[in-house]
């Protein structure tokens, strides 16, 4: 499958994930719950904030993160995020807002175009002495 997320579009939903996890125990009404139901939901969306301020796209305002980390940062607590109502056994109290939240972090790192998921690495050349991908690209600075 190829990846169809514009960087730009990326950008705009890591920023809305990231507002709807801060702000989801209040606005799926779970607050009352305490532990990983309500905790774990804040500390992802905090780190998709920070994650997409400091990201390399269009909408990042601080460009520090490259493209390629960010996706693997995105799908690694994604998953941790829509399985969690069964790791920590609220699954039979409130469980859609973690999965579709989840599902919605991991969709993204997947489906961006250039991510590491569905985008093949180019060869690596051998440059200076260097064998990689960042010199063949030419993004090494000496």
């Amino acid at each position: 499958m190829k990846p169809f997320i514009s960087t730009k579009l990326y950008g705009f939903i890591n920023y809305a994930c990231a507002i709807l996890l801060l702000t989801s125990p209040w606005l799926f009404g779970f607050d009352d719950m305490g532990g990983a139901a309500f905790f774990m939901p804040i500390l992802i969306g905090w780190l998709q904030l920070i994650m997409a301020i400091f990201s390399i796209t269009p909408l990042g305002l601080i460009r520090v993160f490259p493209l390629q980390m960010h996706t693997c940062l995105n799908v690694l607590p994604g998953s941790f995020l829509l399985s969690l109502p069964w790791i920590y056994h609220f699954s039979g109290s409130v469980w859609l807002p973690h999965f579709v939240l989840g599902l919605l972090l991991c969709l993204n790192g997947i489906f961006v175009i250039n991510s590491p998921f569905l985008t093949r690495a180019t060869p690596s050349l051998p440059e200076a002495g260097i064998t990689s991908v960042d010199a063949h690209e030419g993004r090494l600075n000496h």
